[in-house]
């Protein structure tokens, strides 16, 4: 093939160009200048890359929050009785079963007990044996009105009768007090002390109960219409826990309702291994929807303090001091000591330290503070440590 000149000319204009294209060097980027600190202040250049993993969150003004403390609920203790046998015997009869609601004094179960049959018996005894003692006294006052007998013999019956009379109120106050009567029937009936439902029963016909060896009672009586809540708090939560405070109960059982009760009762002592508050509430039942040794969560709500508030994640210890980072102004961090109050779920109230409005860090304080530690001469320009710009 042959080649002109007219051929030849877009041929090397052509070669030209794309030479030049390939030979042009690419621009230098640009390089991202660390920050610098001075002091407790770091400050990085509006187009560093590290300011894009610094979050922070304004200090919020004070408000009201509410705890949330898990519990369960209880029999009310102070409407509740545990019925033991004073006495050993055979069950012979059982008069209530559980669910059944009863009145003061009615009765549960018989037995037949030798035992109670004794008690009857030196009740009997003590009675006839004041009326002799009694016949006797009236005899020596006769005679000693009469001359015949010396004084001290009406003293000696006078006193052989008042103790007659005490051992008489003795044991017919023991029978008494049990329910029982002048009749030496070993008959011994078993009473709810109280009003209530039967909520438990641990005895069947024909069962040997004796005293002494009694681990569980006969029968439980309750008045379910009000149960306790028994809470455990956080060991945190102490300063904002006061009796008589209104507390909102929910349960899983029930993820639609919530119950009012209140406070009635703040423990003395925190637990040693678990670390937490013991609290005490009543909770009206009046429907009985509730039920004993169901799990609870109780909310309590905490009034609006004087001081701000900001999220916990702003604030880290150092030693035994507490810090927060602020941020004044574009890229400008200054590390400034803080005083916070008891934790509120998952904000703090600051004390002293913090204004409201005032911007904080919250994610990526433990880079702020490596950069502080590793930097031995203030004021020189630093390259971010790679390992902490990668956990942060």
């Amino acid at each position: 093939m042959n080649f002109t000149k007219t051929h030849l000319l877009p041929l090397c204009f052509a070669v030209l160009v794309a030479c030049m294209a390939g030979c042009e060097k690419p621009p230098a980027p640009v390089a991202d200048a660390g920050p610098t600190v001075n002091g407790n202040t770091i400050a990085f250049s509006p187009e560093s890359a590290q300011l894009k993993n610094i979050q922070t969150v304004k200090v919020g003004a004070p408000h009201e929050y509410a705890l949330q403390i898990p519990g369960r609920l209880t029999w009310d203790e102070d409407r509740t009785v545990r019925v033991f046998t004073p006495f050993a015997g055979r069950v012979t009869r059982i008069l209530v079963d559980v669910g059944q609601r009863v009145a003061a004094g009615q009765a549960l179960a018989e037995l037949t007990s030798p035992d109670f049959g004794q008690a009857q018996a030196d009740a009997r005894k003590a009675e006839a044996d004041l009326g002799i003692k009694t016949a006797q006294l009236n005899r020596v006052k006769e005679l000693a009105a009469a001359g015949v007998v010396a004084t001290k013999d009406l003293q000696q019956a006078d006193a052989d009768q008042k103790s007659a009379d005490a051992e008489f109120r003795r044991a017919t106050g023991r029978v008494a007090l049990f329910g029982g009567n002048n009749n030496v029937d070993q008959r011994f009936v078993l009473k709810s002390p109280l009003a209530g439902v039967v909520v438990e029963r641990n005895i069947n016909p024909g069962q040997e109960l004796r005293p002494d060896q009694a681990t569980s009672p006969q029968f439980v009586v309750t008045d379910p219409s009000r149960l306790w809540a028994q809470l455990d708090a956080s060991e945190s939560d102490i300063t904002n826990i006061r009796p008589g405070a209104n507390l909102i109960i929910t349960s899983t059982q029930y993820p639609d309702d919530a119950f009012a009760g209140e406070l009635r009762q703040v423990a003395d002592f925190v637990d040693p291994v678990a670390r937490t508050l013991k609290l005490r509430g009543v909770v009206p039942n009046d429907d009985r929807r509730l039920k004993a040794e169901m799990f609870i969560t109780a909310r309590l709500v905490v009034p609006r303090g004087e001081a701000p508030v900001v999220a916990d994640k702003a604030v880290f210890l150092d030693g035994v001091r507490r810090f927060a980072f602020v941020k004044t102004a574009g890229g400008t961090f200054v590390r400034r000591g803080v005083r916070v109050g008891p934790s509120q779920g998952d904000i703090v109230p600051v004390l002293a330290g913090l204004s409201e409005g005032e911007e904080v860090v919250v994610s990526g304080a433990l880079y702020l503070q490596q950069l502080l530690m590793e930097v031995g001469t203030r004021g020189e320009a630093v390259e971010p440590p790679a390992t902490v710009a990668r956990k942060q």
